[in-house]
């Protein structure tokens, strides 16, 4: 099998190139450091987490990492091929707003309903906070559940206690700060 990811194929590579923001240089490049990270050309969940690990030395990534696996594992098949790997560094690295915004939300929406529940969030939130080392205490401001509270109580337009897209993304974009809450960064 490895033989087979060794070498990445031109028609893959125009096909990426077509479906990314990367470039036929950058793809050879990050095919290069994938292989060399997983020489069989699959990104297992333990090797996910493995790199978070490094990224996040003073928390815990596990429980982020385990949540972020899964929406780049766009067949579901439990490893992470070269081509997705590369699909979700697009969007996420250089992608515009929307596609950020529907990326998170894949995030989010954990069993795939199409919603955004207090949950699902909340799972989010607190494996951030999980990464990140902080473990606030219950008289914080900051505490996960506030923070999802928080967020629910700007988004949730019609009180349902679940977020579509459409309120996920107009909230998202009247206030840059739940942008922020949300960990996307500055985008």
């Amino acid at each position: 099998m490895g033989k087979k990811n060794s070498k990445l194929k031109q028609e893959t590579i125009d096909s990426l190139t077509h479906d990314t923001y990367f470039t036929e240089k950058e793809i050879r490049q990050w095919h290069k450091g994938f292989l060399k990270d997983c020489p069989n050309g699959l990104l297992t969940e333990k090797g996910f987490i493995r790199i978070y690990k490094q990224f996040f030395p003073q928390g815990d990534p596990s429980k982020f990492a385990t949540l972020v696996f899964r929406v780049f594992d766009e067949n579901n098949d439990g490893s992470i091929e070269f081509e997705e790997f590369i699909r979700a560094l697009s969007v996420t690295s250089r992608g515009n707003l929307d596609e950020k915004l529907q990326w998170a939300f894949k995030l989010y929406d954990v069993d795939n309903d199409g919603f955004i529940t207090r949950t699902e969030m909340y799972n989010i939130v607190d494996a951030i906070y999980q990464m990140v080392g902080q473990t606030p205490n219950s008289e914080d401001e900051n505490t996960p559940q506030r923070r999802v509270d928080k967020i629910f109580s700007q988004m949730d337009k019609n009180n349902d206690d679940k977020l579509t897209l459409d309120e996920f993304r107009e909230g998202s974009k009247a206030d840059p700060r739940i942008v922020q809450a949300l960990s996307l960064g500055d985008t």
